[in-house]
C-alpha cells in the first residue's frame, strides 16, 4: 500500500513537471522570431500582409498568447498536436508513423549497452589490473570522448562504403521482395551501425560505473563473509554482489534516456533513419513549429516516463530503495 502511494505520488508530480515543460516550450516558441505565417510565406516567394494576417488567423495567431497557450495545452489533453503545414498531416499522425523506427533504434541500443557494459564491468571488477580492466578502461575513454555523429561518419566509411557489408542508409531496402524474415533480416543489417554509433557512448558509462559498484560492493564485509563460508567466486559474484551493485547502474540508465533520445537525432540525420530524429531535423529547418512542439512535448513524456520506470526498477531491484528510514 506504501508502494503504491508513493507511486501516485510520484506520478502526480510527474503530470506537474510534464505541464510546466509544455507551457515553457510554448513560451520559447512564441518569443522567437518569426512565426508560422512567416514561414508559409516564404515557403510561396512571399505574400503581402492581407494574406499574413489571413495566415494567422487561420492557426489562430492573431489571438492573446494567454488564449493560444490555453488551447494548445487543451488540445495536449485531447491528444491534439496540432497540424502540421509542412507535411500537411495531424502531428500525432506523423509522430506515431516515425516512432517504431525510434524506438527499435533506441531500445535496441540502450539494452545492448547496458547488457554488455554489466557485463564488461564485472568481468573487469573481478580482475581490478588484469588486461580486461585496461580494456574496459580504453573503451570507456573513446566511446565518452568520441561525438557519435564523428563515430557514425567512421562507421559508415569502413564498413559501408570501403567493405560494403552493411547499407548506407535507411531502415529497409524496398527491392528486396520475400517473407517475414526475410524483410526483418533486412530491417536487422540497417540497424547494426546505429546501434553501434548510438550505444557506444552508453556502454562506457555503464561499464566504468559497473566495474566501480562491483569493485565498491566485492570489498563490503558480506561478501568477505560469504567466501569465509566457502563460496565459490563465481556465488559471490553473481548471486551476492551484483545484485548489489545493479541500482547506481540502473539509476544512470534512466537518467541517460533523455540523452539517448537528444543523440538519435545525430544518428538519425547521419544514417537517414526515418525516425522522429530526422523527423525532428527537417522540422527545425522548415521552422514547422506545430510538429517541433509535438515532438519536444513526446521527448518530454518518454523522459518522464522513463525515470519513473527506472524508480520502479530499482525498488524491484533492492527492495530497501524508498523504504522508511
Amino acid at each position: 500500500m506504501a508502494f503504491l502511494q508513493k507511486f501516485l505520488i510520484r506520478t502526480l508530480y510527474a503530470v506537474i513537471l510534464l505541464a510546466a515543460v509544455l507551457v515553457l516550450n510554448f513560451s520559447m516558441m512564441h518569443l522567437a522570431p518569426g512565426d508560422v505565417a512567416d514561414t508559409i510565406s516564404q515557403s510561396m516567394g512571399g505574400a503581402d500582409e492581407e494574406v499574413l494576417a489571413q495566415i494567422r488567423a487561420d492557426y489562430g495567431l492573431d489571438q492573446p498568447f494567454l488564449v493560444q497557450l490555453g488551447r494548445y495545452m487543451g488540445n495536449v489533453l485531447q491528444f491534439n498536436l496540432g497540424y502540421s503545414f509542412f507535411y500537411n498531416a495531424p502531428v500525432t499522425d506523423l509522430i506515431l508513423e516515425r516512432l517504431p523506427a525510434t524506438l527499435l533504434l533506441v531500445f535496441t541500443a540502450q539494452i545492448l549497452a547496458l547488457g554488455i557494459g554489466v557485463v564488461l564491468g564485472v568481468i573487469s571488477a573481478r580482475r581490478p589490473n588484469g588486461i580486461a580492466s585496461h580494456f574496459v578502461t580504453m573503451l570507456a575513454l573513446f566511446g565518452y570522448s568520441a561525438p557519435v555523429f564523428w563515430t557514425g561518419i567512421l562507421l559508415l566509411i569502413a564498413f559501408s562504403l570501403k567493405i560494403q557489408w552493411f547499407p548506407v542508409a535507411g531502415m529497409r531496402d524496398v527491392t528486396i521482395e520475400g517473407g517475414f524474415f526475410t524483410h526483418a533480416l533486412d530491417v536487422a543489417r540497417h540497424l547494426v551501425l546505429p546501434v553501434i554509433t548510438l550505444g557506444s557512448l552508453f556502454l562506457a558509462l555503464y561499464s566504468r560505473l559497473a566495474r566501480a559498484t562491483m569493485m565498491e560492493v566485492l570489498g563490503s564485509d558480506y561478501v568477505r563473509t560469504a567466501k569465509a563460508k566457502g563460496l565459490t567466486e563465481r556465488e559471490v559474484v553473481y548471486k551476492h554482489a551484483l545484485k548489489n551493485s545493479l541500482s547506481p547502474v540502473i539509476t544512470l540508465a534512466g537518467l541517460q534516456f533523455s540523452a539517448v533520445i537528444s543523440g538519435a537525432v545525430l544518428v538519425e540525420a547521419v544514417f537517414s533513419w526515418p525516425g522522429l530524429g530526422t523527423l525532428a531535423f527537417q522540422s527545425i529547418i522548415a521552422r514547422d513549429t506545430p510538429t517541433i512542439l509535438g515532438i519536444l512535448f513526446f521527448s518530454a513524456l518518454v523522459v518522464i516516463a522513463g525515470n519513473l520506470l527506472t524508480d520502479l526498477a530499482l525498488r524491484l531491484v533492492d527492495p530497501r530503495v524508498g523504504g522508511k528510514r
